[in-house]
């Protein structure tokens, strides 16, 4: 098995708020050598599309407010052609948007994408792999007053809310429930395993992943 080949791998990683999830990327994308998309997606969108970046900043991770469009159409993929992108809520064409920028730059190799559905919209990319990062809550909440300057109660409140977003998101615009194993290739307990540690076991799924193609393929 080729190096390269190892390369083209395309990692898509949801997260749990305070899990070090977006950090388990970063480290992966710098080991490997490939591109990392977080907040990035943003600017590079907002570019490409002529449209604001604060536009896409707002609605960033975050289901349609469209009560009477959400119950007509969550749950299923936005590019049936029941509706017309025009007539579709803000957020909707935004993350059709968002899903474009993330095909081409899932078109141009190997890379890690953080979040937004990434995987969901991958789904039918041979080379996509799924991570999912998780850890206890009270775990959580230690990391987040160590590393984003918030207190206890603040911390707690803010895994929740930002996993009961993250969750709207992700049931909203795909057929599959946020956070369930059964969702993801892989799920990775960070806390059990450390951030380096679950860089290595993605790696290491994922090398095992492909000597099994390789199996399969003689």
């Amino acid at each position: 098995m080729s190096e390269t080949k190892k390369e083209n791998t395309i990692f898509c990683i949801g997260r749990q708020y305070g899990s070090g999830g977006r950090y388990v990327g970063r480290r992966l994308a710098d080991k490997l050598g490939i591109p990392f998309y977080d907040k990035e997606l943003v600017a590079i969108t907002a570019k490409e599309s002529g449209l604001s970046e604060a536009l896409f900043q707002n609605a960033d991770e975050k289901a349609s407010s469209n009560l009477f469009y959400s119950l007509a159409v969550g749950g299923y993929p936005l590019s049936t052609g029941t509706f017309g992108a025009t007539e579709m809520p803000l957020n909707d064409q935004l993350f059709l948007i968002v899903s474009q920028t993330i095909k081409k730059l899932a078109d141009k190799g190997g890379c890690v994408i953080i979040g937004r559905c990434a995987d969901y919209i991958l789904r039918d990319y041979p080379n996509m792999m799924s991570a999912f990062i998780e850890a206890p809550l009270q775990d959580r909440v230690t990391r987040a007053v160590k590393y984003y300057g918030l207190n206890a109660e603040k911390a707690n409140e803010m895994c929740l809310k930002n996993d009961k977003k993250r969750a709207n998101f992700y049931n909203y615009y795909s057929d599959k429930k946020w956070g369930a194993c059964r969702t993801y290739d892989l799920t990775v307990n960070s806390a059990k395993l450390g951030i380096d540690g679950c860089v290595d076991t993605i790696i290491s799924f994922r090398d095992i992943w492909q000597r099994h193609l390789l199996q399969k393929d003689d």
